[in-house]
């Protein structure tokens, strides 16, 4: 692992850093430099994805439906790791001219439902005080009922404190997870931290 991969050094070794190394290996054949990151609380980074999960599942949020909330968000915030991470997703799971548009803002090729989710996401991201009673009822007009909305919130909450810790503490994008995204997505992911070095 480079430590010039994060503004941390690496964690002292233990049973839930090496747990969360070798899932990370055992998904992708290498360690994510956000992971580096959170190895230095292992349990913040199981609690935080299990109330994400939580959230996921109380909103019954499809897994497209996930990629288009996370990278509205995540392009809103300005944070390349999660723009390619869940672009590249939203291109397996709808297209990569879908995935492209919905990190550039334009949701011409969502359905309706989508679109709504995409806008609350950007707006709660931009700035959560400029919501109002119609934001709310747009959700409700796409068939959201009042736990999906609060439930939706809370996962782009969720989402946005991830990307906070991980930009904050300068985890670069993973090498591999650039040089795998499609280069429609990669060609939009101009912001945020650079594209880190290889690691295994």
């Amino acid at each position: 692992m480079d430590p010039t991969n994060s503004f941390l050094t690496p964690p002292r070794a233990s049973a839930a850093v090496q747990q969360l190394y070798d899932h990370d290996r055992t998904d992708l054949g290498y360690v994510m430099n956000a992971s580096t990151v959170w190895a230095h609380a292992p349990h913040a980074h199981d609690a935080l994805f299990d109330l994400l999960g939580e959230a996921a599942q109380a909103a019954s949020l499809t897994f497209r439906q996930r990629g288009v909330l996370v990278s509205a968000c995540a392009s809103t915030l300005g944070d390349s790791y999660c723009s390619l991470a869940w672009g590249s997703r939203l291109a397996n799971a709808a297209s990569a001219e879908i995935a492209a548009g919905v990190l550039r803002g334009d949701d011409d090729l969502l359905d309706p439902q989508e679109r709504a989710l995409a806008r609350w996401a950007r707006q709660i991201t931009r700035d959560p005080n400029s919501t109002t009673l119609a934001d709310v009822q747009a959700l409700r007009v796409v068939g959201l009922d009042e736990t999906q909305i609060f439930a939706i919130t809370v996962f782009v909450a969720l989402r946005i404190a991830f990307a906070t810790v991980n930009d904050a503490l300068g985890a670069r994008p993973d090498r591999a997870l650039a040089e795998n995204a499609p280069d429609s997505v990669r060609a939009v992911v101009n912001f945020g931290r650079p594209i880190g070095n290889a690691c295994v």
